[in-house]
């Protein structure tokens, strides 16, 4: 038996044998970017707070069709974030406010997320740079226009060039709500948020997934995903990030097995082995907790 093996079996034993439980948590630009060979095993290689402020308008609630089978067992969470910071955070930092502009497009609240269009009007395509090959995705952020008017949006979409950087391409309805459309182009500054949420985190197989080959989707988080983990031979396994917003196992490793997601702020839910259900929303129960 190798040495790391032996090592990692000796340390399970005495942690059994101590009695120590280790508990988990866990446009005007185009409306909808096609990402070539989406619809099955893609043959791409992967990309690699602010307190809540008080918003005039609420998200919404609500997010394409979940499996109304029983949630799966689940375990609470594992490492306590670190405080006072989001150390996983990408571009989009709490606490920084960015400037930019809002312009606006017809969004059925779908795009190159790849979330399902849904009935929430608030929403927003973000620009390039900070999409961050999908990091920004399912991301709350709190628009503040120059007459003092706010709302909060979900980014589920990219706005590609010629978006600049700060850009914020939202919904028509969302834009109304904070100019008169005939305006065009207004000034905003946005900063992300982390609201209360009634929804729980739900996770989806992509299309042609299988024990062999599975892309993975974090939907309705209420603080960006950082990272996705799977169970694969008793190890963790980190999964690579697609710029539209899938985790791959391409080699089938852990495809079928427990997930680990963790959030920007370091909060990490485990979820037990879900059913590989290409295609279909499946509830998890949890959620990261508001910052």
């Amino acid at each position: 038996m190798p040495k790391r093996w032996l090592v990692a079996s000796v340390v399970a034993v005495l942690l059994a044998a101590a009695g120590v439980v280790v508990v988990v948590l866990q446009d005007r630009g185009v409306a909808g970017v096609a990402v070539a060979g989406v619809d099955g095993p893609p043959a791409v290689g992967a990309s690699s707070t602010a307190p809540n402020e008080p918003v005039t308008t609420s998200p919404s609630e609500a997010i394409g069709e979940a499996d109304t089978s029983p949630s799966p067992s689940v375990a609470a969470t594992t490492t306590a974030p670190a405080a006072g910071g989001a150390p996983l955070a990408g571009r989009i930092k709490p606490g920084v406010a960015n400037p930019g502009v809002a312009t606006f497009y017809d969004s059925d609240g779908g795009g190159a997320c790849l979330y399902d269009p849904g009935p929430d009007p608030l929403t927003a395509a973000m620009n390039w740079a900070d999409y961050e090959d999908s990091k920004a995705c399912g991301a709350y952020v709190l628009v503040r226009a120059s007459n003092g008017a706010s709302l909060t949006v979900r980014i589920t979409n990219l706005c590609p060039q010629p978006c600049r950087v700060g850009q914020l391409d939202l919904s028509a309805e969302a834009f109304a709500r904070l100019a008169a459309p005939n305006l065009g182009e207004i000034p905003i500054t946005w900063t992300l948020v982390s609201p209360e949420l009634s929804k729980r985190i739900s996770l989806r197989y992509k299309t042609g997934s299988s024990p062999h080959w599975c892309g993975i989707q974090a939907i309705d988080h209420r603080n960006p995903v950082a990272r996705l983990e799977v169970q694969a031979g008793g190890q963790w396994k980190q999964l690579a990030r697609t710029d539209y917003n899938y985790f791959l196992a391409e080699n089938g490793a852990g495809c079928g097995g427990a997930v680990a997601i963790t959030d920007i702020y370091g909060e990490r839910l485990v979820v037990d082995p879900l059913p590989i259900k290409p295609d279909v929303v499946q509830a998890t129960g949890l959620q990261f907790a508001a910052r």
